[in-house]
């Protein structure tokens, strides 16, 4: 594909070393003028570093852009994921794929803002960010220039990104925090992901110092926590009594959560691009969270608004795992998802411990939950008699068939 002349890109940036290649191959390959944005979604180590390292390479203080979103990510892109209880095949919370529209989002917003006619990221041609951050960038302005370094260049092994970066002067100091990893990991304030080394061995156990957030289960406290949640309008607004912000309320799970040893998973999961890839996840506090938020709903909801609901949530899933947040169709079921939630409100009381949470009370002002109908003693409001009919009326299309078969 013939290389588009660009004027100015906007290029995800962390100030590690692939994206600090990456700003100084656009600077040679594309003679454009690049601003940088960095965004703070609660991954845990310093951003602001990325702004020294980025003036070091030449750019401008008005185009280095460090913003942070950890507020707008959890109240506008995890909490409404949160309401459709949104798991990809059966275990992934999602916590990668939900951050990306966000990071589009804001390169768009600030190439606009800027001028640029053009947008950069950092992720390979093998995986699912890629998909991600350009269906998003076209889905919020189609007439937008993509620069997708990894599927243009050859620096295709750790090896030739180290060369270049020496040819070229760039700083390839490890970040403090974390990076004493070896793996490729995401981090934010709803996860942390590990992939790669002995992980591509499906059948090999991680190493227990892999994981940095939580806790093992063998190493977690002995005696049992418990946490209140409090809800509205399907969103937790509140720990302990105590009002938070929505930032703050998943920062504090993600507390207790790494504390307890819980929210550990290791999965295989199918990729968008069509290879199956596997990794493991902490997602402590968005665990707790879950489970919390599908105990409110057993009280508030209807029978047939909660299985419609949970028939949906895959193919809700599925559109956040791939990359379509910003789509009609993802549009459409959060509508019918959030309609759902108007009385979703109350308190969850949990049980934290070694690994588990476990629900063991919750109450509503808004509760369908009859104690009159559904007790075992005496009552006066509900006939039993009544449920030979209902159950004859069911089981008349099978009587049919049945005798039809004889």
């Amino acid at each position: 594909m013939a290389k588009r002349e660009v004027k100015k890109a906007v290029l995800a940036y962390s100030g590690g070393l692939d994206t600090s290649i990456i700003l100084k191959w656009l600077q040679d390959e594309y003679n454009c003028e690049v601003v940088t944005f960095t965004a703070d979604l609660g991954q845990g180590e310093e951003v602001e570093p990325a702004r020294a390292k980025a003036l070091a390479m030449g750019i401008k203080p008005e185009n280095i852009f460090i913003l942070d979103l950890r507020e707008e990510f959890v109240k506008d892109f995890v909490f409404p994921m949160f309401r459709a209880n949104a798991i990809y095949e059966g275990e992934y919370l999602l916590g990668t794929s939900i951050a990306r529209p966000l990071i589009a989002k804001k390169q768009i917003e600030i190439a606009h803002k800027t001028g640029a006619d053009a947008v950069s990221h950092g992720a390979t041609g093998k995986g699912n960010d890629q998909v991600r951050f350009e269906l998003g960038y076209l889905g919020l302005d189609g007439d937008i220039t993509v620069i997708a370094p990894w599927r243009e260049w050859d620096l295709n092994s750790r090896e030739k990104l180290l060369a270049y970066a020496q040819e070229h002067g760039i700083d390839i100091t490890k970040k403090k925090q974390g990076q004493e990893s070896p793996y490729s990991m995401d981090a934010n304030l709803l996860h942390i992901s590990y992939e790669g080394l002995v992980l591509e061995d499906p059948s090999k156990e991680p190493d227990e110092a892999m994981w940095l957030w939580t806790n093992s289960p063998e190493n977690a406290p002995d005696k049992a926590e418990y946490i209140t949640i409090e809800y509205k309008n399907g969103d937790p607004i509140a720990i302990n009594g105590e009002k938070m912000s929505p930032a703050t309320i998943l920062k504090t799970l993600n507390e207790y959560g790494n504390r307890h040893g819980i929210g550990r998973i290791d999965i295989v999961e199918n990729r968008y691009v069509g290879m199956k890839a596997r990794g493991c996840y902490e997602t402590p506090g968005g665990t707790i969270m879950l489970k919390a938020h599908r105990a409110i709903e057993s009280i508030t909801l209807d029978r047939e608004e909660a299985h419609l609901k949970d028939e949906l949530m895959p193919k809700y899933a599925s559109l956040i795992y791939n990359g379509y947040w910003w789509s009609p169709e993802r549009e459409m079921l959060q509508s019918a998802i959030d309609k759902t939630q108007e009385d979703v409100e109350g308190t969850v009381r949990l049980k934290l411990y070694k690994g588990s949470v476990m629900v063991v009370g919750r109450e509503s002002a808004k509760s369908l939950f009859s104690e009159a109908h559904s007790t075992f003693e005496e009552d006066d409001v509900y006939d039993q008699s009544d449920a030979e009919g209902f159950i004859k009326l069911n089981a008349l299309r099978l009587m049919i068939a049945g005798k039809k078969r004889k």
